[in-house]
């Protein structure tokens, strides 16, 4: 199974930051936010990560590589413009889904967790798991319910916050195109059908996607590396 990291987009709310420094290329704990997603997927037995680059992509490509470094195989996935999460995975599924699986593995590259990725395993009769935690300050509302028999639905009597770490499966994206917009509501829709597991976390998850969050979880990494 194939491994692919959203680092497209442009960082809009970290800025001045990521005016001259793509978001997934800031530093915590002493090393880029990719860095750390690219050294746990290594750790849970990934082997090839798919990279989307748009804003400053060049950066990203310059830095990581072919991934030998990191004991990985890493491709890119050009967008040119940034794409929405769904499109930028539609236009990289050729990479993929080549080969072994039509499941893959999908983490935002903005965040940083201690979740372990090895734990995720494709759920019989579904499109799609998403791992769920409790929900932070900035985000008190929630996402989705994680219901009977783990399935997630878009409402219910308590929303857990979405973490950005998914298995997808290719069919999720049928007749949809590059063009196809957010991933939120093709999520939606395959809800409505109850094709999507949830997976709780209950460890530490930060969505890095304001200047003094990306300042506390370095602070966070650096104390526990003393």
């Amino acid at each position: 199974m194939k491994a692919m990291i959203l680092a497209a987009g442009k960082g809009e709310r970290m800025r001045p930051l990521t005016l001259t420094t793509p978001k997934p290329l800031l530093c915590a704990g002493g090393k880029p936010l990719i860095v750390h997603h690219l050294e746990h997927l290594r750790r849970a037995g990934f082997g090839e990560v798919v990279i989307n680059l748009a804003w400053l992509g060049d950066q990203i490509e310059e830095t990581l590589g072919n991934g030998e470094h990191f004991g990985l195989s890493l491709r890119y996935s050009r967008e040119g413009e940034p794409l929405e999460t769904a499109g930028g995975i539609v236009r990289a599924l050729p990479l993929l889904t080549e080969g072994e699986s039509d499941w893959f593995l999908v983490i935002n590259g903005d965040i940083w967790s201690d979740f372990d990725l090895a734990k995720l395993v494709p759920p019989a009769q579904s499109d799609a798991l998403l791992v769920v935690t409790d929900n932070p300050s900035h985000h008190p509302g929630g996402d989705f319910c994680l219901g009977p028999e783990s399935r997630l639905a878009e409402s219910g009597p308590e929303l857990l916050t979405f973490t950005g770490i998914s298995l997808l499966h290719r069919r999720l994206f049928d007749g949809l195109t590059d063009q196809a917009g957010k991933l939120g509501p093709v999520l939606r829709k395959a809800m409505g059908r109850g094709r999507v597991a949830g997976l709780y976390h209950s460890g530490q998850w930060v969505d890095v996607g304001a200047p003094q969050r990306l300042t506390a979880l370095d602070r966070q990494l650096c104390d526990r590396e003393h």
